[in-house]
C-alpha cells in the first residue's frame, strides 16, 4: 500500500483509508487547463518568449531492477478528483506519473510508485525496493523502444507526514527516476504503513 498525499495550498494533509492506499501528486503539480490525452501531459510555456518545439512525453513502459528480480510494466496514471494518484489496482504493475518528467526528460524526477501490499493480491514486487543495494542498476524501457539506465543513489524510509513533495514531484532538477512504495511499520491508527519507501537513481552515462 502506498500513502495518499493531498496538497492543497501550503497544507500537507495525510489521508488513512482503505486497505490499498494509492500515493497521491501535490495538487499545484497537475497543469492549470485541463488534462490532455491520458498517455502525457504537456507543460506550455507561459512567456511566449520561451516557446520553442513542444517534445511529446515519451511514457516509460517497464520498469526492471535485474539483482533483485523486479520486472514491472508501468501504465500512465494521473490524479483523481480528491488529489489522490489513480494507480493500477493491480500491485504488479506501477504507475508514471504522467504530469512529470519522463526518461527522456533533460530535468526533473520521473515518478513510479506502486503498492507494496494488499489483502487479496499478495506481496508486490515493490516490497523489494527497502532491500536494493546503492549503486544498483534499474532500467526504464519506454514506448518508444527506448532502455534508460540508472545507478541508484539512495534508499530511504521516510514518515509520511515528513515526505519532501518538492522534491519527488521536481521538474527543474537534474534529470533521474524516484520509485515508491509503502514502508515501515503498519498503524492500526492511520489505517495504512507509517513511512515510504523512497529510491532515487540517476542516469548512467
Amino acid at each position: 500500500m502506498i500513502a495518499r498525499i493531498v496538497m492543497s495550498a501550503a497544507t500537507l494533509l495525510l489521508l488513512a483509508g482503505c486497505s490499498v492506499a494509492p500515493v497521491a501528486a501535490p495538487r499545484d503539480l497537475e497543469p492549470s487547463p485541463p488534462a490532455p490525452a491520458p498517455t502525457a501531459a504537456v507543460e506550455v510555456p507561459t512567456s511566449s518568449a520561451a516557446l520553442g518545439p513542444v517534445r511529446e512525453p515519451v511514457p516509460p513502459v517497464r520498469v526492471v531492477i535485474p539483482t533483485i528480480e523486479l520486472d514491472v510494466p508501468i501504465e500512465p496514471v494521473g490524479v483523481e478528483p480528491d488529489g489522490e494518484l489513480e494507480l493500477p489496482e493491480n500491485i504488479r504493475v506501477a504507475g508514471w506519473y504522467k504530469y512529470g518528467a519522463d526518461p527522456l526528460s533533460a530535468t526533473g524526477s520521473t515518478m513510479i510508485a506502486a503498492h507494496l501490499d494488499s489483502l487479496p493480491q499478495g506481496i508486490g514486487p515493490f516490497a523489494a525496493l527497502r532491500d536494493v543495494p546503492l549503486g544498483t542498476e534499474i532500467v526504464v524501457a519506454t514506448a518508444d523502444g527506448g532502455e534508460h539506465r540508472y545507478a541508484v543513489d539512495s534508499v530511504q524510509s521516510i514518515q509520511k507526514t515528513q515526505l519532501p513533495l518538492a522534491d519527488l514531484f521536481d521538474r527543474q532538477g537534474a534529470p533521474r527516476v524516484v520509485l515508491v512504495t509503502c514502508g515501515g511499520p503498519w498503524s492500526d491508527a492511520l489505517g495504512t504503513y507509517t513511512d515510504n519507501i523512497i529510491v532515487i537513481a540517476t542516469p548512467v552515462t
